[in-house]
């Protein structure tokens, strides 16, 4: 057994619902859903192996169809599948973006075993937001990240020290999430740098002519945050 997949389970499964959100903005746990958690599960004691520091590569929140489905952080029922080797019967709609980007640096950089071993991919805030039956970010309004804010402090504690990341650098997905997450951190004092890359859905959908080049940055980045 992974001492860091069971803190990662617990850690999901326990996190609390917010009790003070703005009208009209709903939170789900994913995680307490039998069928996501087991999917999850299956992915923690597969690729998180072992307890050695990881870096935290963070995104916004989870989305409805990707992580809020598979449990696993921008992974959608197909990539779990393809390229983690976990199937499932989870109905194959249009690919996730995000997820068809992360997968492309994640495939160049050895696969997911390679890649999971180093990085610890998941979300500043862990739970899925909507408003309206879709998507919604922390940060789309003041009210909702004031809400948030103390959970949000919460997220980023558990996550450094009940997982055990690495302290010296960071990655926030995202340039609006960085700025967040930078202030958390100037809070807390968690992490000595924090790095910023677009985020893949962003890249995917305003900049995907470059998507070879973007790739790259990517790997160029994460890269340089391996141990020598």
């Amino acid at each position: 057994m992974s001492q860091f997949a069971d803190q990662l389970l617990h850690f999901l499964r326990t996190f609390p619902l917010p009790t003070n959100l703005p009208a009209g903005i709903e939170a789900q746990s994913p995680f307490c859903e039998p069928a996501v958690y087991d999917l999850l599960s299956q992915f923690a004691h597969k690729f998180y192996t072992g307890s050695q520091p990881r870096v935290a590569v963070l995104g916004i929140n989870p989305g409805r169809l990707g992580m809020g489905r598979t449990g696993v952080a921008f992974t959608d029922p197909t990539a779990l599948a393809e390229f983690c080797g976990i199937p499932n019967n989870l109905p194959r709609q249009r690919p996730e973006t995000s997820t068809q980007f992360v997968y492309k640096v994640i495939m160049e950089m050895g696969g997911p075993a390679a890649f999971y071993t180093h990085f610890y991919l998941a979300s500043v805030y862990p739970l899925v937001l909507l408003k309206d039956g879709l998507n919604h970010n922390y940060y789309d309004s003041p009210t909702l990240t004031k809400s948030l804010w103390a959970d949000m402090r919460l997220s980023l504690r558990r996550q450094a020290e009940d997982l055990g990341l690495r302290r010296d650098v960071a990655v926030s997905l995202g340039r609006r999430n960085g700025i967040f997450f930078q202030r958390l951190n100037d809070e807390l004092g968690l992490f000595e740098k924090i790095v910023v890359l677009d985020h893949p859905r962003y890249l995917m959908q305003y900049k995907s002519r470059d998507l070879a080049a973007n790739v790259m940055h990517y790997i160029e980045i994460l890269g340089s945050c391996l141990p020598e």
